[in-house]
Formats: C-alpha cells, sequence, structure tokens
C-alpha cells in the first residue's frame, strides 16, 4: 500500500536525531557519528539533517575535542511540529487546504473542509507535542 500523506525519510531522521539529544539530557553533546550508529542514519544524511536543523535553531554544534551536536534549547520547548517543517517545509496534506482556488469545485467541494480540519487537527497536535512531553510517555494524549 502506497501512502501519500507522510514525512519524508529526512524528517524522520531528523526527529529520531532530536530525540537521542533529548534522551541524552540538558546541554549534554553527542558526536554526528555517535547519532548515525545509534539512530541507524546514513552519516552523509546526519550532516545535512544536523545543518538544517541548526540553520532552524533547534541544534547547536561545536567543533573540537569537546565538541558535537546539542539541543539549542530543552526539549520541553522543540516541538514535532518545528523539526518536521524544518526539514520539509509547512505540512500540507492537500493543495486546496492552502488554496482553495486550486480545486476546480472551488467553494462548492465537499471535501475541502474535511481536509482543512485533518490539517489543522495534524498541525495542531505536532505543535503542542514536544520532545520532553513524547520521553514523559505523554504523547499519546489525544
Amino acid at each position: 500500500m502506497d501512502y501519500l500523506c507522510q514525512i519524508t525519510r529526512q524528517a524522520d531522521y531528523a526527529m529520531r536525531a532530536v530525540m537521542y539529544l533529548s534522551k541524552l539530557g540538558p546541554d549534554r553533546r553527542a558526536a554526528t557519528s555517535q547519532i548515525a550508529e545509534e539512530q541507524r542514519i546514513p552519516p552523509s544524511f546526519l550532516a545535512k539533517i544536523v545543518s538544517q536543523l541548526s540553520v532552524a535553531g533547534l541544534l547547536q554544534t561545536s567543533r573540537g575535542a569537546r565538541g558535537g551536536v546539542s539541543l539549542a534549547r530543552p526539549a520541553e520547548e522543540i516541538s514535532f511540529l518545528e523539526v518536521v517543517e524544518a526539514i520539509d517545509g509547512p505540512i500540507l496534506i492537500n493543495e486546496c487546504v492552502a488554496d482553495g482556488g486550486s480545486c476546480s469545485f472551488g467553494e462548492t467541494c465537499a471535501m475541502r473542509p474535511v481536509f482543512c480540519d485533518v490539517q489543522s487537527e495534524l498541525v495542531n497536535r505536532l505543535e503542542s507535542t514536544t520532545f520532553g512531553i513524547a520521553l514523559a510517555g505523554n504523547g499519546h494524549n489525544n
């Protein structure tokens, strides 16, 4: 079965990397090689991901003997949505959600309101779920 509505593999890897760093605790660093090995992420892919997450202000990187990658903010302040959107851009389950004019049925389309609701619920859930919440085992709250 093909799934059309899913995050990219790159976003999945980014989520794994941030979760790994979240588990380490505040102000703890990890080498990208360690993250790649333990999270089964290709090292070259992880380098690009770390760069994108750093630009987005979610990770900090430092070089040298005591260098590595760490969270830029506490895990309780980093949402799933921020990580996914830093990698994949804005979540959009159907183009009509962003642009109602893209549908040939326009305002008479009975599906667009449903898509808009689903979009809103998904974005709200990802935005309200932080890595701290997930680590505490509360990521399943409705």
